[in-house]
């Protein structure tokens, strides 16, 4: 063989290695098939199964020449959808190999009419409704070694960090050069740099894109606070960090302003010429620093503000479901600060009702004589702030009569405000949990609430445009109105599912001690059932006047589940109800509901009966219940949550946990 075709031969390997394996990351770092990953038995209707190869060609094909590229193939019902989205520091042939490699990976991993893949370089997806233009967070961790290994001073590691990415992602959003796309590194040692990278699909509005960047800051505080690096991935952005440059900086590198660490040169310097000068460099550099950190905090804030502002406050402001249906949000009635500082009379402690997770809790009255509940959400916390918006967008298209009122918003500078209708029966635990109220209500109206609780789940779960998880359904976070009918609120922790989703993860779990199902508690896990776990508790709380958080860990049983289904098994469920309701109630229908609250809170979720099953046992229809299966008998041993004291009961507690993967 001569010295040509070998040569011909060895370039031939090369390219094909070259076209034929991703450059980097050969494994995805997520995979969302939607309805399952596929098995030998799955298969798809032949027309849609022709149209998504035909699509992943073209994709494969075309979205090299820009880096993004959208588009549709066939003609109803199997009309596919799809988007790919290739990292904005590769090149063509990196792209196209990548995004081929993508598609492969989903023809053979789903069996599913909707799904999307993440690499390291690119992302693909597809669907058989329209997702274009359209912005849906759904932000999912990726799990890797550098997010174990912790930094040692995470306050300040956080605070440069998120000057960094606040930086970037406010360039890709709003520079058109960028295509919305942008890295940067800062340093916040003398030793070592932050690496930082955001990007947004093209499809979306720039607001849009910082509105989704700003969500994944949210959860990367939350999955890798402290940590050497994350990543946050969703399907309209992608942020990541690490502390080595892991991107081809040619074009798109964006260095900082100066970090401490050279400030701390400078001082070194200005040491070794006098002492003298050390003294007033260090006075003069710390007025500097003051101002600049003060000045930049207060424009980040205001920034983030603004963004949020325009989205709310916008007549084109959107709420997304899972299932990519665009609706137009209905304006609530945005409240000047003024107009709410007079009605709370400055926020007076005598109008306070109680302080929350996020937040106080104000009695405030309008000038025209209506009175108002007023959220006011912690200051500068980013936790509290997409619980603002989550709050706005999701209540705004909620209507029922079991589920409390937003009548209006408000927001300036430091200040994000709720307002509410006004509950003058206060929650739910102050009527089971304090012994004077609790003699002054009859089983009939106990009876009541729980039926209110239901039909507002089952509105949640089933009735509404959505299907919404509450997440954190508690005692106190139902209000009663001056009827005591019972009101569901704060739904800061509230997601929203899909037509076909039945299930969801997260490893940022977060509820409330005793109320969180076992499999959201344990593995972060959760569903309708979850919600009907809860209620279940609630019915059980009800009935015995005891707290199920207050009862673990006694010589009765680990924890009120526990004992409940105990006496239930000895045939002594009588010994569970509360005295003053056996005086006085239809001991038959009491027990009926012990029943159902036993079966609401059973350990597998299948078991568990839906909202719309548990109001036909309400009902009182004669149907016969099965034996309730034992509940999960989880307790402190296995879950462990730090809870901050609080002045009113009354006012919603968020507990966030993060447990072990």
């Amino acid at each position: 063989m001569d010295k040509n075709a070998l040569s011909a031969m060895l370039l031939f390997i090369i390219i094909f290695l070259v076209l034929s394996t991703p450059s980097k990351g050969s494994d995805p770092f997520y995979t969302d098939c939607s309805n399952g990953t596929s098995t030998s038995n799955d298969s798809l209707d032949s027309s849609f199964e022709n149209n998504l190869n035909l699509l992943l060609e073209n994709l494969t094909s075309i979205t090299p020449l820009t880096g993004f590229y959208n588009t549709s193939i066939g003609e109803n019902p199997d009309r596919v959808h799809g988007q790919a989205l290739c990292r904005g520091d590769t090149n063509a042939i990196t792209c196209q190999t990548c995004v081929k490699a993508a598609g492969q990976r989903l023809l053979e991993a789903c069996k599913s009419r909707s799904a999307i893949i993440w690499y390291e370089l690119c992302q693909v997806r597809y669907s058989i409704q329209s997702f274009f233009s359209m912005q849906v967070y759904t932000g999912k961790y990726v799990d890797r070694e550098t997010q174990g290994k912790n930094i040692s001073n995470p306050d300040h590691f956080n605070e440069v960090l998120m000057y960094l990415l606040r930086n970037i992602s406010n360039e890709a959003a709003y520079d058109a050069s960028k295509l919305m796309f942008a890295t940067g590194e800062v340093k916040f040692s003398q030793e070592e740099t932050i690496y930082g990278l955001v990007q947004c699909t093209r499809d979306i509005k720039e607001a849009d894109c910082l509105s989704c960047l700003n969500q994944a800051f949210g959860d990367l505080h939350g999955c890798c606070y402290a940590s050497e690096g994350g990543i946050i991935l969703s399907r309209n952005c992608n942020v990541r960090y690490e502390l080595y440059s892991f991107y081809d900086a040619s074009g798109n590198l964006l260095t900082y302003p100066t970090s401490k660490g050279d400030k701390w040169q400078a001082w070194m310097i200005a040491l070794a010429v006098t002492i003298p000068t050390l003294v007033l460099m260090v006075l003069i550099g710390s007025c500097v620093v003051y101002q600049r950190q003060k000045g930049g905090q207060e424009e980040d804030e205001k920034k983030s503000q603004l963004a949020l502002l325009q989205e709310l406050a916008s007549p084109k402001a959107i709420s997304m479901t899972q299932a990519s249906e665009l609706m137009s949000s209905e304006e609530l009635p945005f409240l000047d600060l003024s107009i709410i500082r007079a009605a709370t009379d400055n926020f007076a402690d005598t109008n306070k009702l109680g302080q929350g997770g996020f937040g106080s809790v104000y009695k405030g009255v309008l000038p025209d004589g209506k009175e108002i509940g007023v959220k006011r959400l912690s200051r500068k916390s980013w936790q509290g702030l997409e619980e603002f918006k989550n709050e706005i967008i999701l209540i705004a298209k909620l209507q029922h009569r079991n589920l409390v009122r937003l009548v209006g918003w408000g927001i300036e500078e430091e200040e994000k405000l709720l307002i509410y209708e006004f509950m003058p029966n206060k929650s739910l635990d102050f009527l089971i949990f304090d012994s004077e109220r609790r003699t002054q209500v009859d089983w009939k109206t106990y009876f009541n609430i729980i039926g209110g609780i239901a039909r507002g789940l089952l509105y949640l779960h089933e009735d509404s445009r959505f299907k919404i998880i509450h997440r954190d359904l508690k005692p106190s976070n139902v209000l009663l109105d001056h009827e005591m009918i019972a009101k569901i609120s704060d739904f800061g922790m509230a997601r929203i599912f899909g037509d076909n989703q039945n299930t969801d993860k997260t490893k940022r779990v977060a509820g409330t001690f005793g109320y969180m199902s076992p499999e959201y508690a344990m593995e972060g896990l959760f569903s309708i059932k979850s919600d009907v776990f809860s209620f279940g508790v609630i019915i059980l709380e009800i009935i015995s006047g005891k707290k199920n958080s207050g009862f673990y860990l006694t010589e009765l049983a680990p924890n009120l589940l526990a004992y409940a289904w105990r006496l239930w098994n000895e045939g002594k469920e009588l010994e569970f109800i509360d005295p003053l309701l056996m005086e006085t109630s239809p001991i038959e229908e009491v027990v009926r509901c012990l029943h159902i609250g036993l079966l609401c809170i059973q350990e597998d979720p299948e078991d568990r009966p839906t909202m719309s099953f548990v109001l036909v046992l309400l009902g009182g229809e004669p149907i016969d219940l099965p034996e309730p299966k034992p509940p999960a008998f989880f307790a402190s041993k296995m879950v462990s949550v730090n809870r901050p004291l609080t002045t009113d009961p009354s006012v919603d507690q968020i507990d966030s946990i993060i447990l072990p993967r």
